[in-house]
């Protein structure tokens, strides 16, 4: 490690959807965080790792700020209020438009009492004509002090190599704080249970989502030449009425989701994996500090 390495914690913030989940992703070089289209995907504060020989980041990918409608939603802000203030530098992820709403204009007035750099990510470029853009990064220059403003596109890796060098100028001299090859902090059962979650999101109709968990009930590799992990697992809903399109007709929709969420296990456990899933019903679980605290989700960590 040569003296002017570099090392800190910088935040990716935004309201839900911008992307910053796939840009972390694309960041690190592999799949940490679920991304979805739909909003509120991330609901942990999830630490990942990107090391190199100029220094080495630490991300902390928060939920998206949002207005809370329940007791999850109140964990999710409060997460990413806080981590504000544990820092170096923060990333904030919006979307190239000229129209500032209300959230961002909620965000941009956060920012202004952080005290560290904020880098202004302008992503989804992909999405708009060229000229498009400048008008977008004059708009935003306008309600807050960036250290940097970049345009980029996460999805399609336009631009996203000028963040890392960027971000490492306003980092300060250190060790490092994982070893070389940490790329999360995340427990393996929690990055399953995500990855679960995750082909649920993409297969159920837009209302279902918000109101699903997912439990690991039991996660163990059978000895012998060829690895096999066996993992039950429950996913938790609302209503009994989303237990039936969770299902789905002669459990069409479970055995989707199941087929979906062992294709990509395997790739990331590298064994085969012979994967189980139930479905409970458990009403207004988000509204319940205890419920919220049985699926990972725990206050006192904020």
């Amino acid at each position: 490690m040569t003296p002017d390495f570099k090392s800190g914690f910088v935040a990716i913030i935004g309201r839900p959807n911008v992307g910053k989940s796939t840009l972390m992703n694309h960041l690190i070089g592999q799949k940490i965080a679920i991304t979805s289209k739909k909003p509120q995907t991330t609901r942990n504060r999830i630490q990942t790792v990107y090391t190199c020989d100029k220094g080495q980041i630490v991300f902390l990918d928060t939920p998206g700020i949002h207005k809370a409608k329940n007791k999850l939603g109140e964990y999710m802000v409060a997460v990413a209020e806080r981590t504000l203030k544990e820092v170096d530098a923060i990333m904030w992820l919006v979307e190239p438009s000229t129209f500032i709403g209300a959230g961002e204009r909620h965000i941009a007035e956060q920012l202004q009492s952080v005290g560290v750099p904020v880098i202004l990510i302008i992503n989804k470029i992909d999405t708009v004509k060229k000229e498009e853009i400048l008008p977008a990064i004059d708009t935003y220059r306008k309600i807050c002090d960036f250290a940097e403003i970049i345009p980029c596109s996460a999805l399609r890796g336009q631009n996203t190599d000028d963040i890392i060098d960027s971000i490492l100028k306003y980092l300060p001299y250190g060790p490092m704080f994982y070893d070389e090859d940490t790329v999360t902090d995340q427990p393996q059962r929690q990055i399953v249970a995500e990855v679960i979650r995750e082909k649920a999101l993409h297969a159920l109709d837009a209302e279902i989502p918000h109101g699903i968990a997912v439990a690991i009930d039991k996660m163990k590799e059978r000895p012998g030449k060829n690895p096999i992990v066996d993992i039950e697992a429950t996913i938790i809903c609302e209503r009994d009425s989303h237990k039936g399109i969770i299902i789905g007709k002669g459990g069409a929709m479970l055995k989707k989701i199941g087929s979906n969420a062992r294709f990509e296990l395997e790739r990331m456990l590298d064994s085969k994996v012979n994967l189980k899933l139930w479905v409970k019903v458990k009403k207004d679980w988000r509204d319940s500090d205890f419920m919220i605290k049985n699926f990972g989700y725990d206050k006192k960590e904020i």
